[in-house]
Formats: structure tokens, C-alpha cells, sequence
């Protein structure tokens, strides 16, 4: 059946979903305030539904938008699109504008779109992303099957002593041969994020977000680990390719359910005993694509075992069979300092309570709506109040309290921050 991904047929909107809008700069983690953000349907873009602006922080108001019923998403189907798709049109002085068609709401979620702005100086074009369809509904080569243990002892073969989260993966945007397409460096973690976006469903239950979002990172620690592509002569970590690697859209939106897990697991991969490197875990949609007999996780299968009460990790095993297990990265790349293996609330006190003060304080400079605290070392009221707005700006639950994701969300935006307060004094 032929889809027209981008003329959208609006009178299947009988649902609800939210959009936040987070703008910032090219020049690093910097909020671009009074930003214009015209909002339109897809398939209408000359209707404007929305104007909005962006606040001290970058972000606009949470708005909500109608999308298709849930039931779209809940189950297989080519007929009926289960996500409503906007487009937004960005402008800010000094910055050239952008736009952005194909934003994908689902309803009863947030969707987050984050749209970094280019300076007037650099003469860059104007910026037109088009996010193209989700990978559950849309048409994409299979994965090619590859071992899920790779062998690492061939003469000149490269790998790492030990399991290293990085800071940033490169994302060639296409198949390995092709020279033409571009390569993006990315947050490690806003790659997880991104792709988990793009292939299954943010209205799916928790235990199989969680289910998928492991197999993902643990194959792409395996990239990481075997420095796969590296291996081969190319300067890239992964790409975008679902023939080779996961889907990977450019600019595409994200979903806070899905977010907040990544943030929760983004050191976590799957192991087997005795096995040193993350497993290589492939897996296909198991509607459009099957590959039980490969002993691979199926994506429709994993959402209707969660739907059965099924645990991440009974997820994981039904598939990939009860050997494997859930392991940790022994390093995290680009923090300063690990976190101290207890949540930093009212009470606490010592130099881990110091320091992440002094790194609040720090981004304080630049979201200007966190409040200045004195970093004496001891987590009063006002250290938790500043830490709800930063979990506010930074889509955390807002619980003021310095867990084991806001500590690592803390620590990426603060050397975002200065590393960029060195490039461009």
C-alpha cells in the first residue's frame, strides 16, 4: 500500500498529546529567549494553529494537540498512521531560522523537539529538517544478520580493555559506503534517546520501553567496544542504517517517558557469563520483518509480553535466552566526578553536595531561571528548589532531589557549558 508520509489527513484527530519546544544555540548549551515558533499541521503548513515564543530558559509552553486514537499504536497496521505529525518554523534575531516538518505527537505523551539555531555569522542556509517516518510504520531494510559476539583476537583488531560509556558517538547518516552522507557527533545519551524515538512506540507500557531501550544501548556499546566501524577504515561509531545499525533521524523529537528511562539505564548493557564485550542484540519488528528462528527480540512480541506483566529483564530472556544478564559500564566518559551511589537530598552534606552546587551554580549563569545557592556543602532548601528548576528546564522529574539521573544530567550540561565557555570566550 502506497503512504503519503507527509500529507496527513487530520479527521482521524480524536486524541490528545503534548509538544514542548527547548531552543538553543549551535555555540553550546545556550537558551535562545523571545525565539517565534510557528506551528502548523504537516499536511497543511500554510494553516498556522499555533504561535509561540520561547521563555528565558529556550523552552515554549507545553501545548497540547490533537492526534489519532490509541488504539492506532497498540497494535500493527499499514492502514490507519497511529502518530500525528506537525511542522514548526523557527526564527530568532541573529539566528538563521529553521524549519522542521514530520514532529510526531502520540497520544497521551509528551513529545519533546529540541532545535538548535545556527548564528547569522556563519552564512549558514536556512535549515529544513524533514523527520521521516516512524520505523514501525514506515518502509526500512532489515537488519542484516552479524554474530552477536565478536571476535576480537585478529591480529591489528582494536578494542577497548573495558566496557566505557562515551561521551559522544558519530552518526553516519546512511549505509557505511556511502561517502555522501553526513557524519553528526552526538551525545551518547541523545542517541539512545533518539533512536528508541524512532523505533518503538512511547505509549508502549514501561517494562517494554525499558526492554528495548536495553537491547539498544547494549548493542551500541558493542559498536563502541569492538570499535566496529573503526576496524573497517572508517571514522565513524555507528549509523543510521537499519540495514547495518539502528534508525537514527536527524532533529527528530523525542518522548519524556522514554527520556526519563534512557536517563535511568544509559550505563546499562547485556551480558553473557564470560562474555567481556556488550551481546550484539538485533532484533526486528516481528510483523513486517521476522526473525524469531534468529533468536532475536521481536518489538511487536516485546510490547505484548509487557502488556502481560512481563519484567524487562523476562523480556530480555524470553528472546535472548535465560543466560543473559544486566551488566554496568565501568566508565562514563566526560563527568567530572562519578556519582556517590545514594540520592543528594535535604540533609546531606559533604564535597559531592559541594560540588554539584558549584556546578548548578555554574549553569546558573546561563538558565538564568535556576537560582544562585552558596555551595557551603550542605543541601538546604534552597540547593533543592535550584535543583527542581534545573530537572524543570531539563525534562527530570521534578522532585528536587539529585538522583542517579539528575546527577549525570547535571554533570553533561555542566561541561557542555564549559567546554563551550573555551571555545568561545
Amino acid at each position: 500500500m502506497s503512504r503519503l508520509y507527509m500529507q496527513q489527513d487530520t479527521t482521524n484527530q480524536v486524541d490528545q498529546g503534548n509538544l514542548i519546544i527547548n531552543i538553543r544555540s549551535e555555540t553550546g548549551e545556550i537558551p535562545i529567549e523571545g525565539a517565534s515558533i510557528k506551528l502548523s499541521y504537516t499536511g497543511q503548513p500554510g494553516d498556522v494553529l499555533e504561535t509561540l515564543s520561547s521563555d528565558v530558559s529556550g523552552q515554549t509552553e507545553n501545548i497540547t494537540l490533537s492526534t489519532p486514537p490509541l488504539e492506532y499504536s497498540m497494535e500493527p497496521t499499514q492502514q490507519n498512521q497511529p502518530y500525528a505529525e506537525y511542522t514548526i518554523e523557527v526564527t530568532a534575531e541573529g539566528y538563521e531560522p529553521v524549519n522542521i516538518s514530520g514532529i510526531e505527537l502520540l497520544p497521551n505523551e509528551q513529545a519533546i523537539q529540541n532545535v538548535t539555531l545556527i548564528p547569522l555569522e556563519e552564512a549558514a542556509p536556512e535549515e529544513r529538517i524533514v523527520i521521516g517516518p516512524h520505523t514501525l510504520y514506515g518502509d526500512y531494510p532489515p537488519k542484516i544478520p552479524e554474530d552477536e559476539i565478536k571476535p576480537v583476537s585478529e591480529t591489528g583488531e582494536i578494542v577497548l580493555s573495558r566496557v566505557v560509556v562515551p561521551e559522544y558517538v558519530i552518526v553516519h547518516d546512511g549505509p557505511p559506503r556511502d561517502n555522501s552522507a553526513k557524519d553528526y557527533y552526538v551525545r551518547f545519551k541523545d542517541y539512545i534517546k533518539n533512536v528508541a524515538s524512532s523505533e518503538i512506540y512511547a505509549t508502549w507500557s514501561d517494562s517494554t520501553i525499558r526492554a528495548n531501550v536495553l537491547a539498544i544501548l547494549s548493542f551500541t556499546l558493542n559498536r563502541v567496544y569492538t570499535e566496529w566501524y573503526r576496524n573497517k577504515g572508517y571514522d565513524f561509531t555507528i549509523t543510521s542504517s537499519t540495514a547495518y545499525d539502528h534508525k537514527w533521524i536527524h532533529g527528530r523529537n523525542i518522548y519524556e517517558n522514554i527520556s526519563y528511562i534512557v536517563d535511568e539505564l544509559f550505563a546499562n548493557y547485556l551480558s553473557r557469563p564470560n562474555v567481556r564485550q556488550p551481546i550484539l542484540t538485533q532484533y526486528c519488528d516481528g510483523q513486517q520483518v521476522q526473525c524469531l528462528d534468529r533468536g532475536w527480540m521481536t518489538q511487536w512480541g516485546s510490547k505484548y509480553l509487557g502488556d502481560q506483566g512481563y519484567s524487562p529483564i523476562e523480556i530480555i530472556r524470553y528472546y535472548y535466552g535465560d543466560d543473559m544478564y544486566i551488566n554496568t559500564a565501568e566508565q562514563i566518559s566526560g563527568i567530572p566526578s562519578s556519582w556517590p551511589g545514594y540520592n543528594l537530598t535535604i540533609g546531606s552534606n559533604g564535597a559531592k553536595v559541594r560540588q554539584m552546587q558549584e556546578q548548578l551554580n555554574r549553569i546558573a549563569q546561563t538558565y538564568t531561571a535556576i537560582p544562585k545557592i552558596n555551595p557551603d556543602g550542605i543541601y538546604g532548601p534552597a540547593t533543592a528548589e535550584a535543583v527542581r528548576e534545573f530537572q524543570r528546564i531539563f525534562g527530570l522529574p521534578v522532585t528536587g532531589v539529585v538522583d542517579y539521573p539528575t546527577w549525570y544530567e547535571i554533570s553533561g550540561i555542566y561541561v557542555g557549558i564549559t567546554r563551550i565557555g573555551e571555545l568561545y570566550p
